[in-house]
């Protein structure tokens, strides 16, 4: 009895001095892709994805994937810059705040003041003096392209595009609150040339690297951007439609 007893205490030890498993989801991740570690990428071949380290910060990284032989395969990655105010969640999103929505949003066009760069798939509109995004929650054009702004929709509660020649120059409209907008939630969420600074809310990027995503980005395989945080509720991993 007394040998038994020995024996047990003595595993016991050695249990208690072994090092503690990894957790399973970490010992899961190991050598995946951010894309292969995601809930959901959109279901087409080509993905952006735009992290920041933590919601409060402006700046992060930018990176476009294809899908190759069943991998997610980097293309390219770039520094990012976000909203003013950080990042937020997109259901609970505020218009006003320029916080960045985070979730999952496909990229219905592109645009620019200046022509879209040779090799450019993705259906393209310019900019013209005329050309608007109505962000006015009375207005039956909230959130959308307008040439010419519209009776029910007032000057101050909206972007004369034109006016931001260096932003606008190239990029990309975010799908965020577009389909089917909620008034208040916000309008005019893009992926565009990097300013002077964070954005109003949108995700930007410096001049070269936004016409190597036009080119790059083929309707035909469905490209989706993803933006988000590394972990807590506005983790990039977890986002969904």
């Amino acid at each position: 009895m007394r040998t038994a007893l020995v024996l047990a205490a003595a595993l016991l030890a050695v249990v208690a001095s072994a090092p503690a498993a990894a957790p399973a989801s970490a010992a899961a991740y190991a050598g995946m892709t951010l894309p292969e570690r995601m809930t959901d990428t959109g279901g087409g071949s080509q993905l952006i994805t735009a992290q920041a380290s933590r919601p409060g910060v402006t700046k992060g990284k930018l990176t476009w994937w294809d899908r190759r032989d069943g991998r997610w395969v980097k293309a390219g990655s770039v520094a990012a810059r976000f909203g003013a105010g950080g990042l937020v969640n997109g259901a609970q999103r505020k218009q006003g705040t320029s916080t960045t929505p985070t979730g999952l949003y496909d990229l219905p066009y592109a645009f620019g003041i200046a022509p879209a760069p040779a090799g450019t798939k993705t259906g393209y509109r310019r900019v013209t003096n005329a050309s608007w995004w109505c962000q006015d929650n009375g207005s039956r054009s909230y959130n959308r392209w307008v040439e010419g702004l519209p009776a029910d929709c007032r000057a101050n509660e909206s972007e004369r595009m034109a006016f931001f020649r260096k932003q606008y120059d190239h990029g990309l409209v975010i799908g965020y609150n577009y389909d089917r907008p909620v008034r208040g939630r916000g309008a005019g969420i893009f992926l565009h040339v990097n300013g002077q600074g964070p954005t109003a809310g949108c995700v930007s990027v410096p001049a070269g690297a936004m016409k190597r995503i036009l080119t790059w980005a083929d309707p035909r395989r469905a490209p989706h951007i993803a933006i988000g945080t590394p972990s807590g509720r506005t983790a990039i991993t977890a986002v969904r439609p």
